[in-house]
């Protein structure tokens, strides 16, 4: 926990500017909405006069990367293998807040992932790291295994010295990244991240990143877990962001057979259940499509009639992709002849009318 203050980080506005123009954000229009509230911390809060950054540490326990190569498995993201964590950051935040607002006549404003707040640099400012190549904040002593939350508050507080960006010439993030997207040290294109397609993006997913998804069922850890930072990093020891045992690499044919009220039990508390079944079950299919396994085609094909046009969709791909056009066309006669939905039409057009080659 260090403090900064609002004006910390003049150049926000313009970093911030450049990079919705770009479209780099992809259909999170949230981050559009208020930009001006995002860019100045002031422009939100006229009252703000210094802000607290809080870190959390969530290291795993084992290393993400070995998961991928465990194609009957899906891979969730470290963060959401427990219990939410806007849950535990604002929870902690509040008490700071109230124990500030109880020393005298100050006034706080807790937010945690809630609001048009740019955490990352204003932690970086505040010294609690630096913001990495890949974005993400990085700390000497936890690698990048952080989660964020701030108060702002009316108090004047003594601010802590930012911290010195210590990447050197390290490119290891931005060569990891399965879908190039990164165009640029510091610079992140998410429409392009595994972690965006996964999470925030709400229809299909194109074809073009379908196979570097790989069995990543829920977010993307690849550029944390390679920062050679992380050496110094630890698991977290906090109970109240322990890892579930039950989200480390789950067999995909479970999850493929999730319905809406399965998949809430199963996922209550965490990050997961936000995405909602029908994302979740896209992304499940996708890794279905890419374990190579047919003996996971029975999970596809009860997937080809499902009530959600997203799920039908990623099924007629897994399908294809292990079974290939000749055993499908049955499989159309009997859930796509009287398909309406123009993405999963689309589907099996590509999978049972392939353009030929030139």
């Amino acid at each position: 926990m260090q403090v900064t203050r609002p004006e910390a980080v003049p150049e926000l506005p313009g970093r911030l500017a450049a990079w919705l123009g770009e479209g780099a954000h992809g259909t999170m229009d949230w981050m559009q909405d208020r930009a001006d509230q995002r860019a100045s911390p002031r422009t939100l809060w006229p009252g703000v006069r210094s802000i607290i950054v809080l870190a959390t540490n969530y290291g795993p326990e084992t290393d993400p990367l070995d998961l991928l190569a465990r194609k009957d498995r899906g891979a969730i993201a470290a963060y959401a293998q427990r219990r939410d964590y806007h849950d535990v950051v604002k929870g902690r935040l509040k008490e700071l807040g109230g124990y500030l607002s109880a020393k005298g006549d100050v006034r706080v404003k807790v937010f945690c992932d809630t609001a048009p707040v740019m955490e990352k640099p204003l932690a970086a400012a505040a010294g609690l790291g630096w913001q990495g190549k890949h974005t993400v904040l990085l700390s000497r002593r936890h690698g990048n295994w952080l989660l964020l939350g701030a108060i702002y508050t009316s108090a004047e507080l003594e601010p802590d010295a930012p911290e010195t960006d210590r990447c050197g010439s390290c490119r290891a993030c931005l060569d990891v990244c399965p879908t190039n997207a990164f165009p640029a040290p510091y610079r992140l294109d998410a429409r392009r991240c595994i972690s965006y397609l996964t999470i925030e993006h709400a229809g299909p997913i194109a074809p073009e990143f379908r196979k570097a998804i790989g069995n990543r069922v829920f977010g993307c850890d690849d550029c944390l877990a390679i920062c050679p930072w992380n050496k110094f990093a630890h698991a977290a020891r906090d109970a109240r962001m322990a890892a579930d045992p039950a989200f480390d690499a789950p067999p995909l044919a479970e999850l493929a057979g999730l319905d809406d009220a399965a998949f809430r039990t199963r996922f209550a508390g965490t990050p997961v259940k936000r995405t909602g079944r029908d994302r979740f079950l896209r992304n499940v299919l996708i890794a279905v499509g890419n374990s190579g396994d047919p003996a996971l085609a029975a999970s596809a094909e009860r997937n080809l009639g499902d009530a959600s046009a997203i799920v039908r969709g990623m099924a007629v791909w897994a399908c294809g992709a292990l079974l290939g056009p000749a055993a499908c066309r049955p499989l159309y006669e009997r859930h796509g002849l009287g398909e309406t939905d123009p993405d999963v039409l689309a589907e099996w057009r590509a999978l049972l009318d392939p353009p030929e080659e030139t």
